[in-house]
Order: C-alpha cells, then structure tokens, then sequence
C-alpha cells in the first residue's frame, strides 16, 4: 500500500473529487482527516466507506473560509493522529458571475474558500511537517489556475493565487523535505451543488458537442481519474516532483 503510516487532512472530502480522493487514499493505507462544510450525512457516509477499509478516520464539519475553523479542524488533525503528512485542499466556489455583477461579499467569499482556506490549513500543519522532514501538500485548481475563463474574475484570480501560494510553499519549505504541488482537473462528471453558477454551461452535467470537441480525448474525465493523480503526488512515485501542476482534463489545457 502507498500510504500505508501516513495520515492524510483532505479538505471538501464529503463529495466529488474529494470523496474519490479519500476512498483512495483509504485503500491505500493512509488514515484520514476528512472534512466538509456542511451535510454531515454525506461526509459521514464516506467516513464510513473509509473505515470498511481498515483505516482510522476523523469527520469534521466546519467553514473552511473562516481561519478560526479550518485552524481548528487542523489542529483536531494533529491532536487525533499525532502528525499530518499530507494535506489535499480541494475545497472551492466556482460560480461563473460577469465582472460587473460580483459583489464585494461574493468577491471575499471565492477569495475566502479557494485561496485563504489553504494558507490557513498549511500554516497550521507546516510546521509538524518541517519537524519530521516530509510532508505533502496538493491543492486542486483547475484550469482557472493556469488561463482566464469567461465569467471567471474572481475565481480565477483566486485560483491564481493558490498556483503562486503551492510554488512559493515549494520553493520556502523543498529543503525541509516539504513538497507542493497542484492537481488542475477540467470536465469531471461531478454532480455540482450549484446548478445555477454553470447557466452559461448547462445546469448540473449537461453540455453539447462544443465541450467535447475542445477535449482531445472527446470525453469526460471522472473522479477517479483526478483520485489516481492525486494519489501519484501523494506518494513517494513523484518523490522528486515538487512546485509543478499537473493536468487531469482529457488534453483541455491545450
């Protein structure tokens, strides 16, 4: 097993990519600190899938935008399992809003979530990590890490934000045995709590030919298929990858 002795903070496990990421990690050994914002049924139901493979897991609810809570949750982490070795930030708003029509509570909320809630996170269990020599940090982007999208300010420049905060953590923190990296996923069939941010796009999963014909693979990606690279950045595999991205979305970044 891959991440057999590691523990694992994955935050916005309780759905989607997360979900898939925790149950990975599970099945490769890693016990798990799983968190979510809400619907503690779901986060639960996961937990629970978690365990059946024979690993320890926390559930936490708590509001990821607010440094007092995801300092909590942290530090809940440490205080249960002793050490995190690797933290998943997957967490994130994506509402497509035109530039004139964001408001300022809209703007701080996207910032607060896709960006702040990592930094708070990482500050807080970095130095565990500096003091064992190893750690791991993954942060999902998507590709409005790496290009501007229609509709997209404020995401993207969150996003943006979290691609300058994983490279700069890579560069500080390399020489204490710490590595950073971002998994950018784009067209995962992910069912989306928000029907109503992706209008422009077809509510929950719908689409037309459009989207396929800009993916070279002409599908959809799953979230398995992000679980697998992100439990390649998790594990000693890329032991020597660190400050880089990788694409998990069917050739899109093209």
């Amino acid at each position: 097993m891959r991440l057999k002795n590691k523990t694992a903070l994955i935050a916005g496990a309780g759905r989607n990519n997360g979900k898939a990421i925790a149950l990975t990690f599970a099945r490769e050994g890693a016990d798990l600190v799983l968190i979510a914002r809400n619907r503690s049924d779901e986060l639960n139901q996961v937990a629970a899938e978690c365990r059946s493979h024979g690993v320890k897991t926390l559930a936490l609810l708590g509001d990821l935008a607010q440094s007092a809570d995801a300092r909590r949750m942290a530090q809940q982490g440490l205080d249960h399992f002793g050490k995190v070795d690797i933290l998943v930030s997957v967490a994130g708003l994506r509402p497509h809003t035109p530039f004139l029509k964001i408001t300022d509570q809209d703007w701080h909320q996207i910032q607060a979530v896709n960006l702040n809630s990592t930094f708070y996170l990482a500050q807080t269990l970095i130095p565990g990590m500096v003091e064992r020599k190893n750690g791991n940090i993954i942060a999902l982007g998507g590709l409005a890490a790496l290009a501007p999208q229609k509709l997209g300010s404020a995401v993207v420049s969150s996003k943006f934000g979290l691609h300058g905060l994983i490279k700069s953590l890579a560069l500080e923190f390399g020489p204490h045995g710490i590595r950073a990296n971002m998994l950018v996923p784009s067209f995962i069939e992910n069912q989306r709590a928000n029907p109503e941010w992706y209008k422009d796009i077809g509510g929950d999963f719908n689409t037309d030919d459009t989207e396929y014909e800009i993916t070279p693979l002409r599908r959809t990606g799953n979230p398995q298929e992000v679980a697998n690279v992100a439990l390649f950045l998790a594990s000693d595999e890329s032991s020597y990858v660190t400050g880089d991205f990788i694409c998990c979305s069917g050739g899109r970044q093209m």
